[in-house]
């Protein structure tokens, strides 16, 4: 029974994939993926630049309640250090380009906190997420961080972390470990066009030749047609050998046209996996300027939003103190994002403005605004004026 009620105890069982145990090895297509090897790969690499970047250049800050008011809390020590500096050599921006493409290369973010005597965030500084591993304490199941070259654990209050998808709602999973098929195919699809690309083995046409060559002959042969098609420069060039030779078209083969569709695939399929649309990635094949909106306008609602929450609440478990939870918290501002969706809100706040739905209160609110003065009255499209006064109004019609 003992164990059944005190699960906490016991070490943390690590997510699939979180194994150091794909770090170097090698996938069916023959290439060892490893978070270095894998941004080699342009849909990995510009999947996490985007992510990382666009999230990074959003303007973040603490904010604080005050009634019904919601203020910029600037003069809070840990607003400049989210905004700013959050140490003598990294900045803000790269601080959160660190941290996201962590997550989405090996799954979680780990930060080192130095905190003050009273116990308020003085510096943050970035850690190697491979070598940090979570655990728990067995005599109290408490939580700690397990440092590669510290001599002991950590202690949560001195830790910033966040982590991505999760099974055990502690530890992220790793989407390269678990994904490495995925990329590895795609890593090897590069290096057979390189190889291909660089040996020259795709001419544009052969020379052939009825008889038979001897042993020097074939070499003068090898050598004229590496000489003459090797390497990108000579691509499609043709090699006059000798007489007797015939020239053959090379067409593109039914294999070469499903290779160079199969690299479309896994290109679109890397960037499904992080969320990321096409045209972010440089694929504008099927792209036009309507779609880019909308699909910018997803990317923002569903890739961007989910790690901006979580960064968000971690920072308010992490990073505030209790008695701030209530009161003061973190906020990305995704306005700038949105904008292509002006139209659609204003329209959307119009109409049920109109109808008496919302107050102007409400409209502010949902906007991040503060409320202003008698905003809180409800109106309808008649003539502006409020549900009470129409009500009274058709009250006394009645009675006249």
């Amino acid at each position: 029974m003992s164990k059944l009620l005190t699960p906490r105890a016991a070490a943390i069982k690590p997510n699939p994939g979180r194994s150091d145990s794909f770090l170097g090895g090698k996938t069916r297509s023959g290439q060892s993926v490893t978070p270095e090897s894998a941004l080699r790969v342009a849909a990995v690499y510009s999947s996490v630049r985007v992510l990382s970047e666009t999230l990074a250049a959003l303007p973040l800050g603490l904010y604080r309640k005050e009634g019904r008011n919601r203020n910029e809390a600037s003069d809070h020590p840990l607003h400049q250090i989210l905004s700013i500096l959050p140490n003598s050599e990294v900045t803000s921006f790269d601080l959160r380009v660190q941290m996201l493409a962590s997550l989405l290369l090996q799954g979680n973010a780990y930060n080192q906190v130095l905190r003050d005597r009273a116990g308020r965030v003085g510096e943050i500084w970035p850690l190697m997420p491979e070598k940090c591993r979570l655990d728990r304490v067995k005599a109290t199941g408490r939580l700690v961080l397990v440092v590669e070259g510290e001599a002991s654990a950590w202690n949560m209050n001195k830790v910033w972390r966040v982590n991505g998808l999760t099974t055990n709602g502690i530890e992220g999973l790793t989407p390269i470990g678990l994904l490495r098929e995925t990329i590895g195919s795609a890593m090897a699809m590069e290096h057979y066009a390189a190889s291909i690309y660089g040996n020259g083995a795709k001419p544009g046409g052969v020379l052939s030749l009825a008889g038979k060559l001897s042993k020097d002959g074939q070499q003068r042969l090898l050598d004229s047609w590496n000489q003459t098609h090797g390497g990108t420069d000579n691509a499609n060039k043709v090699a006059v050998l000798q007489e007797g030779m015939k020239w053959q078209q090379i067409s593109m083969s039914a294999e070469d046209a499903q290779f160079i569709e199969s690299r479309k695939y896994n290109r679109s399929e890397i960037a499904g996996i992080y969320g990321v649309p096409n045209h972010m990635i440089g694929d504008l094949e099927k792209a036009t300027f309507s779609n880019i909106e909308h699909q910018s306008l997803q990317f923002v609602i569903y890739a961007l939003m989910p790690w901006i929450t979580r960064i968000e609440q971690s920072i308010t478990r992490d990073l505030l103190l209790p008695s701030e939870r209530g009161t003061v918290y973190p906020k990305f501002n995704v306005r700038g994002l949105l904008r292509g969706d002006t139209a659609a809100r204003s329209t959307f706040y119009k109409e049920l403005f109109n109808v008496g739905a919302f107050s102007p209160n409400m409209i502010l609110a949902l906007e991040d605004e503060n409320p202003v003065d008698n905003g809180d009255q409800h109106f309808i499209n008649a003539a502006n004026i409020t549900l009470e006064q129409a009500a009274n109004a058709k009250q006394n019609e009645g009675q006249e």
